[in-house]
């Protein structure tokens, strides 16, 4: 059996096909696209309260976070108490999905059930509020 060194084969003319290779590249990169849940932070930092009966959260849940300051935040932006029953309609529309409320521990509880009622008056079904487990 006779030994063939790579610049022999290169001065061959013979080619190395990467066809199969970035197709194969490709194909895992849609896989995992595909595969990968996706799940809407609200872009702000909460302290959530602490709860001995909390559970986990659902991946596919609408996400509101409420500030200590009062401020309301869906998806990175501030939609006030007014932008609350528009945004949670308009998530209901694509998906149907309980909503869950990231109150933060120092929020004041007015605007909290204030926001709880809003969310149900756009046809939420469930309505939790996140807390993290002692």
């Amino acid at each position: 059996m006779k030994r063939v060194r790579m610049h022999e084969l290169v001065d061959q003319g013979v080619d190395i096909n990467l066809s199969p290779l970035i197709d194969c590249v490709f194909l895992l990169l849609i896989f995992f696209m595909v595969t990968t849940v996706f799940v809407e932070e609200t872009g702000v930092e909460i302290q959530k309260p602490q709860a001995a009966t909390a559970q986990q959260l659902e991946r596919h849940s609408i996400l509101i976070a409420l500030t200590a300051e009062g401020r309301v935040v869906f998806a990175g932006r501030e939609i006030g108490l007014n932008g609350v029953r528009g945004v949670v309609a308009h998530q209901l529309l694509e998906r149907e999905a309980p909503v869950i409320i990231l109150a933060d521990q120092n929020a004041r509880a007015e605007p909290l059930v204030d926001l709880i009622d809003e969310c149900k008056l756009a046809g939420a079904k469930q309505v939790s509020i996140a807390a993290v487990q002692e």
